[in-house]
């Protein structure tokens, strides 16, 4: 599932589902990823390259699919050139018709897409409900007792999970008022006709009232808080129970294939956007917008395009379309595979490893996004993962990625970022990051989602710039320059205990543009002698 988050940070609304910032962006916030302090030092590295050419590298963006005319990504798009546009023929034999820019495993052939989907726990309810609902456990046998405890299991946290949005509907219906009625309060408190954004910061509140009335006057203010950011928390919670959490619906009726039949693979569409391209188009942009151009924030990569598949619902993903999707970027001559999804549960995990393997025989390097829990992946599941448990040895071609920000001092880890001390390789910005969304806009995003791309694009930069590396020495690269952080305390992800920054990674890291291109130069030098 692709999970956006932003918290909102008033009193009476605050829960951490997905969700957008509207508004505009500050300077400080524009392209910090790039710059100095904990950023990437992405700028500082382009002056070291000044006069050095550079080869184009396909990234597969496995996502929601990509807006592929959005201005920033003009010239930034994969195109098959082995295929005849819109003429309703499978031109190089693949299997997929009219594969353009990619390939859209979310829909059929007659134009029909899947945008919201169930969550695993709610397959695998819904598949088990029929087999243990009225069943007494004591006359199972011991296989059965494994699969009725996932049943218990999944069945409570699909019922709590659906108990716990449901109560957040009457506080949405209450918010269009309360906006109308900040204005007027905090006049009067202050005592002005109409307080402005200067009168805001000046105010220092005196009861918890007060405090309150302040937090969302600054939530109006930014744009946090507004009509329409009310109406997409709705359609979230909404989306949640009506279709995430309701064992009742099917979105594979729309697509029509068998999803636990890996050779029942030739499904789909070629409309690579989809309904909600919000997600991708953001990771998209953050690894191959145009660099310079004063359009959003700036791509990571001068010299990538995007190969577009359309694999992750708003939901989650199923781990047949994951497989698929894999296979086709490698075959179709992806270098690097951006994968900024994850869950709690698999139950094709198999398929998915096996195009793991099949991406690293073929030296592909796969990008994977932590997830946004704020769980120790040491001790919790979250798929896809680089250590399954019939997993006989480690991936050379495959990264976890955390979250970072832009407050080195204690707030360095993103706190809703997943970490674990060998199950996450480094950390990358993924808090506040200001970059496309469909229909030409550009938003301001959080998530472990805009990490992964941070590091897809840096692997493509290095890639772009230095050929002669293979994909495994450009990931060796990227992990042995990254910025060590080891020996500094900072609050651990998801609560206000202060731990060492090299416990939460394998790293303690966070990814250096700058010294990742000294490193391939010396490195290159070395290949050359």
């Amino acid at each position: 599932m692709k999970k956006i988050v932003i918290t909102l940070s008033f009193t009476v609304f605050a829960i951490g589902i997905n969700n957008v910032l509207h508004g505009q962006v500050e300077k400080k916030v524009l392209n910090w990823y790039n710059g100095k302090g904990s950023g990437m030092h992405t700028e500082a590295g382009y002056k070291l390259l000044k006069g050095k050419k550079s080869s184009q590298v396909v990234v597969a963006v496995i996502d929601s699919g990509i807006d592929i005319e959005h201005e920033d990504l003009k010239g930034k798009i994969w195109v098959n050139n082995d295929e005849i546009p819109n003429n309703g023929k499978d031109d190089d034999n693949n299997g997929y018709i009219d594969d353009v820019n990619g390939w859209n495993f979310l829909g059929n052939a007659n134009g029909e897409n899947v945008d919201a989907a169930t969550l695993e726990k709610t397959r695998i309810l819904r598949d088990l409900t029929p087999k243990f609902k009225d069943i007494d456990p004591t006359t199972l046998n011991s296989s059965e007792q494994e699969e009725y405890k996932l049943y218990e299991k999944v069945k409570q946290e699909v019922e709590e999970e659906i108990a716990n949005y449901s109560q957040y509907i009457p506080q949405l219906q209450m918010l269009p008022k309360i906006i109308e009625n900040v204005p007027k309060k905090v006049n009067e408190v202050l005592g002005v006709e109409s307080y402005t954004a200067s009168d805001l910061k000046k105010w220092k509140p005196k009861t918890d009232e007060e405090k309150q009335l302040k937090k969302l006057a600054e939530a109006i203010e930014s744009g946090e808080l507004s009509m329409k950011a009310i109406e997409e928390q709705k359609k979230q919670i909404t989306d949640m129970i009506d279709f995430n959490l309701n064992t009742e619906f099917d979105e594979r009726k729309i697509i029509g294939d068998n999803p636990n039949d890996l050779n029942d693979k030739f499904y789909g569409n070629n409309n690579v956007e989809g309904p909600d391209a919000l997600h991708g188009t953001h990771v998209g942009g953050i690894i191959a917008a145009i660099r310079g151009n004063e359009l959003g924030g700036d791509g990571v990569a001068d010299n990538a395009v995007l190969m577009v598949l359309r694999a992750v619902p708003n939901g989650d993903e199923h781990d047949k379309d994951i497989a698929l999707a894999i296979r086709y970027a490698v075959d179709n001559g992806a270098q690097i595979i951006n994968m900024s999804f994850g869950k709690s549960y698999s139950t094709n995990a198999k398929a998915v490893y096996e195009a793991f393997a099949y991406a690293e025989s073929k030296g592909v390097l796969l990008v994977h996004a932590a997830g946004n829990s704020s769980l120790n992946l040491d001790q919790e599941d979250h798929f896809p993962t680089q250590k399954y448990e019939f997993q006989d040895k480690p991936f050379d071609f495959m990264l976890t990625i955390g979250a970072s920000t832009r407050f080195p001092k204690k707030k360095l880890p993103a706190s809703f970022s997943n970490y674990g001390q060998t199950m996450v390789d480094v950390f990358a910005p993924g808090y506040e990051i200001y970059n496309s969304v469909p229909q030409s806009e550009y938003q301001q995003l959080n998530g472990t989602s805009m990490a992964c791309p941070m590091v897809a694009g840096v692997a493509a930069l290095l890639k772009s710039y230095f050929p002669t590396l293979t994909m495994k020495e450009v990931k060796d690269v990227i992990l042995n320059s990254a910025v060590s952080y080891k020996g500094k305390n900072q609050y651990r992800p998801g609560s206000k205990d202060l731990v060492d920054f090299a416990s939460l990674s394998i790293t303690g890291s966070v990814v250096n543009v700058k010294k990742a291109i000294k490193m391939c130069f010396e490195l290159e030098k070395t290949k050359a002698n």
